[in-house]
């Protein structure tokens, strides 16, 4: 799979990069740099992979109706940069250029607020499944490319920038193993749980 970024922070389409607007983003404050990345995990209903519910509750399309947990979510106005499928695929919510709303209230040391000065990407899995080596290689690629255009300082997991509120990537998440494809030596990357 070979990603490429456009000027405007879009990946290049391909059969395996799929783009899906969301209208959950708005623009970063004036001078800020793209300095985090942060992993997260998702599947809807949870524990189940592989559905359109996701890409739709990005996109304030979920049917509320379609499963009863679903009901919890209404009202909801979320998104992130990138979701990475089970099979290693990819779709793009958000521009990078742009701040998707993946964090929440959260810090990264001293910042608060950490959708100003990250990216976001969402990995199809809970906390205790573990993740596919598709979805580590794509994860290691599409952190290349993105560190490559962005001066990324560090990669955590929302667990790290949002404690005691959010669990994901969970301890099902290898960070030794992503650190050995994608680079990032050990101080780059979320603390040891």
């Amino acid at each position: 799979m070979f990603l490429q970024l456009d000027r405007h922070g879009w990946l290049r389409p391909t059969p395996a990069v799929r783009l899906l607007p969301s209208p959950n983003c708005d623009t970063r404050p004036a001078g800020t740099t793209v300095s985090l990345l942060v992993v997260h995990n998702i599947s809807l209903p949870p524990n189940q992979f592989g559905g359109p519910h996701v890409a739709r509750l990005f996109q304030n399309r979920l049917d509320y109706t379609a499963h009863p947990w679903f009901e919890r979510l209404r009202g909801l106005r979320v998104s992130a940069h990138f979701f990475i499928r089970r099979d290693g695929s990819l779709v793009q919510f958000v521009p990078t250029c742009k701040r998707a709303w993946h964090a929440g209230a959260s810090r990264f040391g001293k910042r608060e607020r950490c959708n100003d000065f990250s990216l976001g990407v969402e990995l199809e899995g809970t906390d205790t499944l573990p993740y596919t080596d598709a979805q580590y290689t794509t994860l290691a690629k599409l952190s290349r490319v993105l560190r490559a255009r962005y001066p990324l300082r560090a990669v955590w997991g929302h667990e790290h920038i949002a404690p005691g509120r959010k669990t994901d990537p969970g301890p099902a998440f290898n960070w030794s193993r992503f650190g050995r494809k994608t680079g990032f030596m050990r101080r780059h990357l979320a603390p040891q749980s």
